[in-house]
C-alpha cells in the first residue's frame, strides 16, 4: 500500500483560501519568505505547511511588522510557552532585537553616505550654475573682465566663509 501525498494547492486556490491575491503570494515568494514546490509544468504548488507559513506572515504583517522583522522572526522557531500558548523565548527575542538593531545601523550608515553624496552633488551643481551664469552673461555681452572680477571676489568670499566655519 503506497502512502498518498497530501494534496497541494495551486496559487489561485491557495490565495482564495488565505483570502489574498495570487500576487501577494508571489510577492512573499520573491522576498524569499516561502518557496513552494513546482509541478512538472513549473506551476506553483502549495502544501499545508506553506499555507501555515503564509498565515503566520499575514498575521505578523497585520500586526504592523516590517518584512525585515518578519524575516528575522521566521528564522527562529515558535516555542511552547505554557498553557498551550506559543511564542518566542526571551533569548529568541534578544536575537531578533540584535538582528534588527544591526539592520538599523546598516541603514543609518547608508543614509549618512547618501547625505555625503548629496552634499557633494549640491556643491557640483552650484559650481555648474555659476559657470552657466558666467557663460550666459558673456553671451549677453557683459565684459569678461568684470565677470571674472566678480567670480574671483565670490571665490574669496566662499573661502573666507569656509575658513570661518572651520574655526567654529
Amino acid at each position: 500500500m503506497s502512502a498518498t501525498k497530501p494534496p497541494r494547492l495551486t496559487i489561485r486556490d491557495a490565495a482564495e483560501r488565505l483570502q489574498v491575491t495570487p500576487r501577494t503570494l508571489k510577492y512573499y515568494e520573491e522576498r524569499g519568505l516561502v518557496t513552494p514546490s513546482r509541478s512538472e509544468g513549473r506551476y506553483r504548488l502549495y502544501s499545508e505547511q506553506d499555507l501555515e507559513l503564509f498565515a503566520r506572515i499575514l498575521r505578523l504583517r497585520s500586526l504592523g511588522f516590517s518584512l525585515q522583522g518578519i524575516v528575522e522572526m521566521l528564522k527562529r522557531p515558535m516555542e511552547t510557552l505554557g498553557e498551550g500558548r506559543t511564542g518566542y523565548s526571551a533569548s529568541s527575542l534578544r536575537e531578533i532585537e540584535a538582528a534588527l538593531s544591526q539592520q538599523i545601523e546598516s541603514v543609518d550608515a547608508r543614509i549618512a553616505a547618501v547625505r555625503r553624496e548629496l552634499k557633494e552633488a549640491q556643491a557640483v551643481r552650484s559650481e555648474l550654475a555659476s559657470d552657466l551664469d558666467y557663460l550666459r552673461r558673456r553671451i549677453a555681452g557683459e565684459s569678461k573682465e568684470v565677470l571674472l572680477q566678480e567670480r574671483m571676489a565670490a571665490r574669496k568670499q566662499r573661502k573666507a566663509k569656509s575658513a570661518g566655519d572651520l574655526e567654529e
